[in-house]
C-alpha cells in the first residue's frame, strides 16, 4: 500500500486520466486564475493538518496509519511536507515511512524543488527534483538512496506543479459559485512523467459530517483515475472540501486495486480563519 502516495493523490484529485491538451492551462470558466501565477489568501506558515487513514477489505474498516502536512515560511519560499506513517500495529502487515517535501515560491505557489523518500516494506525510493520553470524543464535525481542517484532531464507543459504545490494552488481556488459539472485541467510532474488531468466539481454538501468533528459545508469532487497498480477503475472517487475560507480537503473515499481506502481528516492547527465545524 503507498500510503503517502494514494492519499496526495486523494487529497488533490491527482493522476487523472490523460484528457486535456497539455498547452490550455485552465479552461475558460477558470481563465481569471492562471496556475503560473496564483496569489495565496488561504493558509499560513504554521499550518498543520493531520489525517487518519482508513483501509477495508470485505466489511471492516481498519485505521492503518496517518499523514501529517506542514507549512514552514522559508522567506521567498513556503516548504510544504507531507509525511505517511502506518501504526505500529499495522506495521507487521506492510510497514510505511514517506516523506514528500516541496519547496513553494509564494509569489506563484509553483514548485522550486520536490525531494520525495519512500520507504515502504522492501521498496525504497529518492527523488530530487529541481524546477526551471523559465527553460520549461525540471531536473530529476533519483535513486534507492540519496547516495544512489541516476539525473534525467524533463521537459515540463506550461505552468507544472507538484502533487504538493497543485493541493495549496487548488486551495486557493474560487469553486462555490461555479456550477456542477465544472471541469478544471491542470499539468502535474509525478515521478518523470507529466499528467494533464481534469479535476471535476460536482457541487454542493451543506451539512457533511466528519468523524470526530462534526458537520460542516463542504464542496465535492469527483475525478478521473488512471487504470493501474493501485486504482481498477477510471471512476469512484469522492473528495470533499470545506466550504469555507480555509478549503481544507475533510475527508475522501476511493476504490483501489485491492478494497477501498479512506482519508478522515482528525487534526488541524495553524488555521488563517476561524476552523468550519
Amino acid at each position: 500500500m503507498k500510503m503517502l502516495h494514494i492519499v496526495l493523490m486523494l487529497s488533490c484529485t491527482l493522476i487523472a486520466t490523460p484528457r486535456i491538451d497539455p498547452t490550455e492551462a485552465y479552461d475558460y470558466e477558470f481563465a481569471e486564475e492562471q496556475p503560473c501565477s496564483v496569489v495565496n489568501s488561504v493558509f499560513n506558515p504554521g499550518e498543520k493538518i493531520v489525517y487518519k487513514i482508513y483501509y477495508n477489505w470485505g466489511f471492516i474498516w481498519i485505521a492503518a496509519g496517518e499523514v501529517v502536512f506542514n507549512v514552514v515560511d522559508k522567506g521567498d519560499q513556503y516548504h510544504i511536507s507531507a509525511a505517511g506513517r502506518t501504526y505500529k500495529s499495522y506495521d507487521w502487515v506492510f510497514k510505511v515511512r514517506d516523506y514528500y517535501d516541496s519547496y513553494v515560491a509564494k509569489e506563484t505557489l509553483l514548485p522550486k524543488r520536490t525531494i520525495r523518500k519512500v520507504l515502504e516494506g522492501n521498496y525504497r525510493l529518492y527523488d530530487d527534483v529541481t524546477y526551471q520553470h523559465h527553460r520549461s524543464k525540471a531536473i530529476s535525481k533519483k535513486g534507492k538512496s540519496a547516495e544512489d542517484l541516476e539525473t534525467e532531464e524533463v521537459t515540463l507543459n506550461g505552468c507544472t506543479h507538484d502533487v504538493l504545490s497543485s493541493i495549496y494552488m487548488m486551495r486557493n481556488l474560487d469553486f462555490a459559485d461555479k456550477p456542477a459539472g465544472s471541469r478544471l485541467p491542470m499539468n502535474i510532474y509525478l515521478d518523470r512523467k507529466i499528467y494533464s488531468l481534469d479535476v471535476i466539481y460536482a457541487g454542493k454538501d451543506d451539512a457533511k459530517r466528519i468523524k470526530g468533528l462534526g458537520q460542516c459545508s463542504a464542496l465535492e469532487f469527483r475525478p478521473q483515475l488512471v487504470v493501474g497498480n493501485v486504482f481498477k477503475d477510471n471512476e469512484g472517487m469522492i473528495v470533499w472540501v470545506s466550504n469555507d475560507d480555509n478549503k481544507i480537503p475533510l475527508m475522501i473515499e476511493s476504490p483501489i486495486s485491492v478494497g477501498s481506502v479512506k482519508a478522515v481528516l482528525s487534526e488541524y492547527s495553524g488555521l488563517k480563519y476561524p476552523a468550519p465545524f
